[in-house]
């Protein structure tokens, strides 16, 4: 009994001793019930609204402050015309147009009917919806208290105009988000196993006394990969449109050049991985370990980046997969051109430029 409770006390040293072993046991689920608890959540908060109050009296005023105080809407702007509707949704800045005609307490108080109109941005149809719900649950509140002494019921219509994707179609959500997890994670576990494969292999040796430099070594490693992914990238795009019913609205030439810029972000994370690891095994774990929860998490398809807390907000800033999504959303599925884009594309090149400056100066030209 005495050597059993050695052999414990020896494992348990060693559990101690070895802090990745530490990490995993203790550290892991603690942070993985941070962000599950934080940023698994279907419920829209704080969500960027804009009203265009063409009646401007007392009844649209009361329920636009109503929509305010709750806490799932928070107006950002007051459009002055319809034209402001389009340009506002196609800039981002809002998941939901308030639409007042003129007249509404003159037509509601004397008509006993009056009419709003919801416009939302669909092409996230599961936040659309959740969106359009609680702003008439919010309109049909205050009617409620209007009935309570009348004996003609006033009626408040809300018509409902989804944007971009006015069948709801998930696909038109999850295809971009997809399309960011699968390039992702494809090109980076390609990659992260290329200049630890030569070590193993023992042929690191021989590409070291080559007269090419390090940046061309590293730039040689990742061309076939880059083939390949644009490849891959044709496949996705073909199966999207002819399989899954997705339409490429914006131009066919941005939305493959911005993939193949986040290919290369991608394939300089996996040299950035691959020059640091010793294994190929452990290269492929780190690879998969950190990158498919953030992408999955912080990308934006699953969960919306707004309702999480803001460390998780800040955090997502620094996943490439975060503004790949937004470009593909905005070119495939709202049909916008480069300017409406162009902030997330040097956001891109920014990161891969300082991963691939990381990767070469990481590059070790001594084995020992």
């Amino acid at each position: 009994m005495k050597q059993f409770f050695v052999f414990v006390k020896k494992e348990w040293l060693h559990i101690w001793r070895d802090r990745r072993t530490l990490i995993i046991l203790i550290w892991m689920p603690i942070v993985q019930i941070i962000l599950y608890g934080f940023a698994l959540t279907n419920e829209v908060k704080d969500s960027k609204v804009a009203v265009y109050d063409k009646s401007k009296d007392n009844a649209s005023t009361e329920i636009t402050r109503e929509i305010d105080a709750s806490r799932y809407f928070t107006i950002t702007k007051s459009l002055h015309s319809y034209k402001d509707i389009g340009k506002t949704f196609r800039e981002g800045k809002i998941r939901l147009a308030i639409i007042f005609p003129e007249n509404f307490q003159n037509d509601l108080l004397h008509y006993n009917r009056a009419q709003i109109q919801l416009i939302a941005d669909a092409s996230d149809p599961n936040t659309a919806n959740t969106l359009t719900n609680y702003a008439m649950a919010i309109i049909q509140d205050y009617q409620d208290r209007l009935n309570q002494h009348q004996e003609l019921p006033y009626t408040i219509k809300t018509q409902v105009r989804m944007l971009y994707n006015p069948e709801l179609k998930s696909s038109y959500n999850f295809v971009p988000g997809v399309m960011a997890l699968v390039l992702m994670l494809v090109c980076a576990m390609m990659t992260s196993i290329a200049i630890v494969r030569e070590k193993e292999l023992g042929t690191m040796e021989v590409i070291l006394v080559s007269p090419l430099k390090p940046f061309r070594i590293i730039i040689a490693k990742t061309i076939p990969y880059l083939a390949v992914s644009v490849f891959n990238i044709a496949c996705i795009l073909v199966l999207s449109v002819f399989v899954l019913n997705v339409p490429i609205n914006g131009s066919l030439w941005l939305l493959i050049g911005e993939s193949v810029l986040f290919t290369i972000t991608a394939l300089s994370i996996g040299i950035l991985i691959s020059n640091g690891a010793k294994t190929q095994q452990a290269a492929m774990f780190t690879s998969l370990l950190s990158l498919f929860l953030p992408t999955l998490l912080f990308s934006g398809f699953l969960f919306p980046i707004e309702n999480m807390p803001l460390p998780l907000r800040i955090l997502s800033n620094f996943v490439p997969a975060r503004w790949y999504y937004i470009i593909v959303v905005s070119v495939m599925i709202k049909g916008l051109g480069f300017m409406a884009i162009w902030k997330e594309t040097l956001i891109l090149v920014a990161m891969t430029l300082a991963l691939l400056g990381l990767s070469i100066k990481n590059f070790k030209i001594r084995l020992i």
